[in-house]
Formats: structure tokens, C-alpha cells, sequence
């Protein structure tokens, strides 16, 4: 009788401390994501990152939750950079252009009539060349998962159309905040003033500066149209954006959970691009139906530019490595076979 009251006691000591434990399982909350990002929510980028959150609740069962932050209300690219290289901030999507001054190779990215069609800069960006920059980011605190689509970058001002060389000369174009960029602009003869995009808009509207570079998709989800009167097609640069995680923190999570996310951005990355893309060919139309004055760079005068630049050119190529240069125009030519 003793041994089973005994055996009685233990196991309703037993139930008392499993009771607590098994409460705590069913409170543990889903790890929450914070995932800025410096366009609007209505835009494509905005569209991507809702995207991302979605994949990355239905793989991890609700166990993971991105709770995706726009308008660049967490600071621009280089303050949410900084923040997740210190573990601060989870994940980010940003230009690579504003990575340069944290890792030299994404320079590369920068080349000015690197890219003639989307097509190669998918194949290099998601083949063994992009790989190797990306992983580059690692030894300096973040882990790229994926490159997304900016897309080709044109010209908007308020003075006049960029129809030749010669009429960038004495223009303040606003410029990311990259060497590069800035050096680039200023070989063709503008005025160069390298500014936060968060800041863009006030800068044009104030007339702080005259113009500014980016996509169709951003300059009409930024309404960049209201302030600028001219756009001039110039395809000059590719811009691709990286989706970071901070690496402080992706090194404590498990490794089904980096794979829920590096899986997540692959997917994003193409609902991405073809959602930029679908979009991009629209909002040149809409763009002119705002009334911008649109006007497309010829191509003897983008083979000015492309000649004006070979110097940047070779000081891109003497920053990131000889050897990744020569690699990549061999791709290049590679793939234009």
C-alpha cells in the first residue's frame, strides 16, 4: 500500500509540473520579422514585401510573422543597413548602390550600359557572379537572399529634355548615395548632389536640385510627375535591390526556419520581377497621360555617354577586382552569343 501511495504522489507531482510546461508550448508566440523598405505600399516594391510576409506565414505554419514596413519609416537604406548589421532590425529589401561603401563588389552592380536587357541581368545576378558578390556581405554582418528588380534607370528634371550629352551640363541631379553614382554624373556633366530618397521629393519640389534617376515604377508611385515636367529614356544603369537579413540574428535561428525564408525571398524575387515588369510598360503610359514631356535617348548619343564613362568604367573595375570584372564582361559576352 505505501508503495503505491508513493507511486500516486510522484506521478500528481509529475502532472503538477508538466501542467505549467505544457501551457507555456501552446503561448509561444510566432517570431515576428521587421522588414523595411523605402517605397510605398502601393508600389512594387510595397506589393513584394506583402508577398514575402505571405510566404513566409503559410511555410512556417504562422510560427514566423514578417510585419513588412514602408515609406522608409524605418530610416533610409543605409540607416536600416547599419541597424541590422548592430541586430537591431531583422530584414530589409534596399539598392545594392548604398551596400558599396560596406562591401566594394556590389560597385559592379553600378556600371553604367552594363546590362541591354533584363534577361542578362538575371542570368548573371542570379548565376555563380551574383552569388559570389552576395556572399561577400556576409564577412561585413548581413546575408543576402535574393536580388529583386528596380529596374533600368531614366532621367526626370524640370529644366529640359536630356536629348544629348551636352544638355546634362549644369543640371542638380540628385544621385544615390555611391561614389560611383556620384562620379558617373558628374564625367557627363551634371551637378551632382547625392541624397536619401526619403528626401527626394521635398528636394525636387523645393527645387533643391532639378532632376533625378530611377525606374518608370518609382518615379510614378513616388508621383515624382508632379514636380518633374521632362523624362528622358536613357536605360542608363540596371538597378537591382537585395533582400537582407541581419546575419547577428539569422545565426540563432534553426535551420528550417532560414530555409522558410530563403525560400520565401526566391519566390518574392519572381512574383517581383514580373510584377515590375508587367508594371513598368503602363507607367510610362501613365506617366504621359500626367503630363510629363517624354523623350527616348538615341543611340548614338547613349554611345557618347557609354565612351564619355569609360573612366569611371576602369576605376569600377580597378575597386571590385580585376578578376570579378573580367569574369562578368566574359559572361556577358558569353550570353550576347
Amino acid at each position: 500500500m505505501k508503495l503505491i501511495r508513493r507511486t500516486l504522489v510522484a506521478a500528481a507531482a509529475l502532472a503538477s509540473l508538466a501542467a505549467p510546461l505544457a501551457g507555456f508550448a501552446q503561448d509561444i508566440k510566432p517570431r515576428l520579422i521587421r522588414f523595411g523598405y523605402g517605397l510605398n505600399e502601393q508600389s512594387n516594391q510595397g506589393r513584394a514585401a506583402k508577398f514575402f510576409a505571405e510566404q513566409v506565414e503559410k511555410a512556417s505554419g504562422g510560427k514566423m510573422k514578417v510585419r513588412a514596413i514602408g515609406a522608409a519609416a524605418l530610416g533610409p537604406d543605409v540607416q536600416m543597413q547599419q541597424a541590422l548589421i548592430g541586430g537591431a532590425q531583422e530584414m530589409m529589401v534596399g539598392s545594392t548602390a548604398t551596400l558599396v561603401g560596406i562591401t566594394k563588389e556590389m560597385a559592379l552592380w553600378d556600371t553604367p550600359f552594363l546590362f541591354n536587357n533584363a534577361k542578362e541581368a538575371d542570368a548573371v545576378l542570379d548565376g555563380p557572379i551574383g552569388q559570389k558578390v552576395m556572399a561577400k556581405l556576409q564577412e561585413k554582418g548581413l546575408v543576402g537572399l535574393a536580388y529583386w528588380e528596380n529596374g533600368f534607370r531614366n532621367l526626370t528634371n524640370s529644366k529640359r529634355p536630356i536629348t544629348k550629352l551636352e544638355d546634362l551640363n549644369g543640371v542638380k541631379l540628385r544621385v544615390m548615395q555611391n561614389n560611383v553614382y556620384l562620379d558617373s554624373f558628374k564625367t557627363l556633366g551634371a551637378n551632382a548632389v547625392p541624397l536619401p530618397f526619403s528626401e527626394l521629393f521635398s528636394a525636387l519640389e523645393t527645387n533643391t536640385v532639378d532632376g533625378q534617376e530611377n525606374p518608370y515604377n518609382t518615379i510614378l508611385s513616388s508621383k515624382f510627375f508632379e514636380v518633374q515636367k521632362y523624362l528622358s529614356i536613357t536605360n542608363h544603369v540596371y538597378s537591382p535591390w537585395i533582400v537582407l537579413v541581419s546575419k547577428k540574428w539569422w545565426d540563432g535561428l534553426s535551420k528550417d526556419e532560414q530555409k522558410v525564408l530563403a525560400d520565401a525571398a526566391k519566390a518574392s524575387r519572381d512574383f517581383e520581377r514580373k510584377d515590375t515588369r508587367d508594371e513598368a510598360g503602363k507607367a510610362l503610359a501613365d506617366l504621359k497621360s500626367k503630363g510629363m514631356q517624354i523623350n527616348e535617348l538615341s543611340a548614338a548619343e547613349a554611345g557618347r555617354m557609354r565612351d564619355k564613362l569609360t573612366r569611371v568604367n576602369a576605376g569600377i573595375g580597378a575597386g571590385i577586382g580585376m578578376e570579378l570584372w573580367q569574369e562578368t564582361q566574359a559572361e556577358l559576352v558569353r550570353l550576347r552569343k
